[in-house]
């Protein structure tokens, strides 16, 4: 059974940082595609970043340059490194991966940023 499993999120300031984590079980992080998503209050769950098995990153316009996604393969772990935060990355952020066609949720972490 795959379980993600975030956690790092928070209250920060304005141009502050952030280290989201997300620990994966029954899949392995390496061979997968890795994915953050996130939702902010009355909008659609949208595409943060991604990381491929080959280590080929993605990210939307609205972070570039300031999010990096990178994964751990011995603790099996993605990770978001968030900096110069703005409020609006206000958002609950999910980690999610595709395994035999199957898609895995984690249950979330708040990012809030305020101004």
């Amino acid at each position: 059974q795959v379980q993600l499993v975030e956690s790092g999120g928070g209250l920060v300031q304005a141009g502050g940082s952030l280290r989201l984590s997300c620990a994966a079980s029954g899949t392995i992080v390496s061979i997968n595609t890795e994915d953050w998503y996130r939702q902010a209050p009355g909008k659609q769950r949208e595409l943060v970043a991604s990381i491929t098995s080959g280590g080929r990153t993605n990210y939307a316009d609205s972070v570039k340059g300031r999010f990096t996604i990178s994964r751990d393969n011995v603790k099996n772990t993605v990770f978001l490194q968030m900096t110069s935060l703005k409020p609006e990355d206000t958002a609950l952020y999910y980690c999610h991966t595709v395994l035999n066609w199957n898609n895995y949720w984690g249950q979330g972490t708040q990012v809030t940023v305020s101004s």
